[in-house]
């Protein structure tokens, strides 16, 4: 009986669901994290009187045929990439992007990763790195003597240095934001990090503020763009699913139970 790999599939298939949905919600208070949500396909179909064939010598056809589907598989893991909340922390190297572009990361073996967290901070040699301690591309040294750090919203990284006439200011560096044709196409790798694929597109990197680039804020982060409810709503849903298509293996077991239970 069809109906017992079928009902499979589809209870497979919502596994996967509750399992990317659990992901979200467990990354709702994660910064700059993005939804991710699962694209589902059916899939082939068993032709038992194929569409359009022939049902008599004199070239009637049959209109609608009859085919039998076997079951779903997932297709995708989409990544929704709206642009989360601002929430002002007023640390100085909280830097969240608002619009489109993510900040570059080196990684330990040189090659770059994108992310979208700003939480930033300076290593033992007055760097602007990454939780993980990975250097922001292009690489930014703050002056030991600095007694402030401005980053407007253009991403120019400006020191405050103290001077015999009181302080001045020193340009210390320029944050960059790259951004991509297709930004689904990137790979998670964790650590808040994404790395650039065949299907995201090289990389195009401008200063923030630039035409169809984000500007950057200081002294606050983006927000995870999990919507809670939402989330609940669709866990609710799979659980739902999940649960007929178990229903539906419990029926298709009692029925050969039944043809079993037969006697002639």
């Amino acid at each position: 009986m069809r109906a017992l790999s079928i009902a499979a599939t589809g209870m497979e298939a919502q596994q996967l669901n509750v399992e990317v949905i659990s992901n979200n919600i467990s990354n709702s208070s994660t910064s700059g994290f993005k939804a991710s949500r699962v694209e589902f396909q059916d899939l082939l179909y068993q032709n038992i009187r194929t569409v359009g064939s022939a049902s008599s010598d004199s070239g009637t056809i049959v209109p609608s045929g009859l085919q039998v589907g076997l079951g779903v598989m997932p297709a995708a893991t989409y990544r929704v990439n709206t642009q989360g909340n601002l929430t002002v922390t007023n640390n100085t190297l909280d830097l969240a992007i608002n619009g489109r572009g993510y900040f570059q990361v080196q990684m330990p073996d040189g090659s770059t990763a994108y992310t979208r967290s700003g939480a930033l901070q300076l290593n033992s040699s007055y760097q602007i790195v990454t939780a993980d301690g990975y250097s922001v591309l292009p690489a930014i040294t703050i002056p030991q003597t600095a007694t402030a750090i401005t980053v407007n919203s253009t991403g120019q990284v400006i020191a405050t240095i103290p001077s015999t006439s009181g302080t001045s200011q020193q340009t210390a560096g320029q944050l960059t934001l790259a951004t991509f044709a297709n930004p689904v196409g990137l790979e998670a790798i964790g650590n808040n990090l994404l790395r650039q694929t065949d299907a995201s597109g090289t990389a195009s990197t401008a200063n923030p503020g630039s035409s169809g680039v984000g500007t950057i804020v200081q002294g606050s982060l983006e927000t995870s763009n999990v919507d809670i409810v939402t989330e609940i709503t669709n866990l609710i849903t799979a659980q739902r699913a999940y649960e007929m298509n178990s229903k539906v293996i419990n029926t298709a077991d009692q029925m050969l139970t039944t043809t079993n239970q037969m006697k002639s």
